[in-house]
């Protein structure tokens, strides 16, 4: 005899947004227009129209389980399309504007997605992907401000298909384990893959999220989320934001220095959530005019390492650094720093959250006698990391554990370092060379606004590191003091005998140095040429 029992309760993300539109229903979600005041709606308003949304969606017969795809940068249109797709039951499939018509369209036809829901600046893009063999039985266009493209795409207007006596379906009626969202990974280091989300691992990763030493989200945060929809679910915050009641500020595409300082102080942003280019763009534009925001407290910072040298020009100014180390496979926090620790002293990636568990192996995957202090393969397993990717029947794991590709570093206070990729290692005259130490190094240079580090082929040595750098204009720095930066501090060998500067270091669509590129470019452009410096064989 069964003495007790608690009610049956799926932990599905359409929750979140039921939660704010009935005890935060004035709670703001501000859109960023450029040229013209915010667009402004409560979550109650929000949850009504994407309940109308779902409608439309279901007009076009779609069902559980089928894949809609969005091509969007972060706005009002964009969220209410989300929660529509997500509570019905219907997968979401985010795609990156920034890539190229080919490769949406290879992601396209690998989802299968039924719908394409597009920002109207977007059409021609859409367009290209359809005449590149995607296929689609609709296409809605958002974000259209009154003006709809002619002759690029056909394609319905989404404001025109819904209307306030639309019935709203009702969300939810299926099980927690069910998918609810597809994105692919970015790709920098090879072949883009995806990764489906499930509505248990999101709300659960939502419930990490939320804890006082990850984001501390409270209702009366005003949150500014720059990081895109399209990678990795925004790193969840379009979850979190909602479940804790907070005022979400969405950027649209302008994430330039003056239109995020200027979002920022019409918002009273208090917290900001961006990879580092976007912070090294807006405090480079705060500099410059002297502008300050007071209303700031805190970033959170993750999909690259942060420049040691611009971590402590934000603290400086009074803001606290989050640093956070994820993977799309993670969907995505792996760890983050505590709001109250200093990521200018700090140096690391911070703790994992319950529901994430770490690993450090060697190049065979097997654990490491010492777990911390010890350089090692990292690995990883929670409620949240992928076990297959999207199409594949063989599992990614080994023995329920995730292999991310990073080494890694994890101290005494548990605390995780990213040391490198273990496809970025360098291998010189049968040794390795680490290009991530080397990146850090001179990333912590005040002169320096980014820093990469790549292999190129030698013939007597096998490879040889390749520094790149991009200088900030203001402060330049010549290459003899570029290399003292690494002098006593590397072995001798380690210490690239060529530099490459550039304008502008090539950056992928979710704001990581494109390395790829990198490689393509400037890999083979001295090979051949023997080192001033060689490595010394032990």
């Amino acid at each position: 005899m069964i003495d007790g029992a608690l009610q049956p309760y799926g932990l599905t993300l359409d929750k979140f947004l039921d939660h704010a539109a009935k005890w935060h229903p004035q709670a703001e979600v501000v859109t960023a227009r450029e040229g013209r005041e915010p667009d402004r709606i409560g979550y109650a308003a929000l949850r009504d129209r994407a309940r109308r949304i779902s409608t439309l969606l279901a007009g076009f017969g779609i069902g559980q389980g089928d894949r809609v795809a969005t091509l969007a940068w972060n706005s009002q249109a964009h969220l209410e399309c989300w929660y529509a797709i997500i509570g019905m039951g219907a997968v979401c499939h985010t795609l990156n504007p920034r890539l190229t018509a080919t490769e949406l369209a290879d992601m396209l036809r690998q989802s299968e997605a039924k719908v394409l829901v597009v920002t109207a600046e977007l059409a021609e893009l859409a367009a290209g992907t359809l005449e590149c063999g995607a296929n689609v039985d609709e296409v809605l266009l958002i974000d259209c401000d009154d003006v709809v493209p002619a002759d690029t795409l056909d394609a319905a207007v989404l404001e025109t298909l819904i209307a306030d006596d639309t019935p709203g379906t009702e969300w939810g009626a299926f099980d927690e384990n069910a998918p609810c969202g597809l994105c692919f990974t970015s790709g920098t280091t090879g072949a883009p893959k995806g990764v489906t989300y499930t509505h248990r691992g999101s709300y659960l990763h939502t419930l990490r999220q939320l804890q006082a030493d990850v984001s501390g989200i409270v209702a009366t945060d005003s949150i500014l989320v720059a990081v895109p929809m399209f990678h990795a679910n925004a790193w969840g915050l379009p979850f979190s934001a909602p479940a804790a009641g907070a005022k979400l500020v969405l950027p649209g595409r302008e994430t330039t220095g003056e239109a995020l300082a200027r979002l920022i102080e019409s918002e009273r942003v208090t917290l900001g959530v961006a990879v580092p280019t976007v912070w090294l763009t807006l405090y480079d534009y705060l500099d410059e005019t002297g502008m300050r925001l007071p209303s700031l407290e805190r970033i959170m910072v993750g999909g690259a390492p942060m420049p040691p040298a611009l971590a402590r020009r934000i603290e400086d100014s009074g803001v606290r650094v989050q640093t956070s180390w994820g993977m799309t496979e993670l969907s995505p926090l792996g760890t983050a720093s505590a709001p109250s620790a200093s990521a200018g002293e700090a140096g690391h990636s911070g703790r994992p959250a319950i529901g994430i568990d770490l690993l450090l192996a060697d190049p065979e995957g097997n654990a490491l006698d010492r777990q911390r202090g010890s350089e090692g393969h990292l690995l990883v397993r929670g409620h949240s990391v992928v076990e297959r990717y999207f199409g594949d029947r063989e599992s990614a794991c080994d023995n329920g554990w995730f292999p991310t590709g990073d080494l890694a570093v994890i101290d005494e206070d548990g605390n995780l370092s990213i040391t490198g990729r273990s496809k970025d290692l360098i291998k010189s005259g049968g040794e390795w060379i680490n290009p991530a130490v080397i990146e850090a190094l001179i990333g912590a240079l005040p002169q320096v606004s980014h820093a990469a580090v790549i292999a190129r082929p030698d013939e007597k040595w096998g490879e040889r590191p390749l520094l790149v750098v991009e200088m900030r204009d203001s402060d330049p720095i010549g290459e003899r003091d570029l290399r003292a930066a690494l002098d006593g501090k590397v072995a001798r060998w380690w210490i690239p005998d060529e530099i490459r500067r550039i304008d502008a270091m090539p950056l992928a669509a979710t704001g990581k140095i494109d390395k790829l590129r990198l490689r393509r470019e400037y890999s083979t452009a001295s090979a051949g040429k023997r080192p001033s410096i060689a490595p010394r064989i032990p």
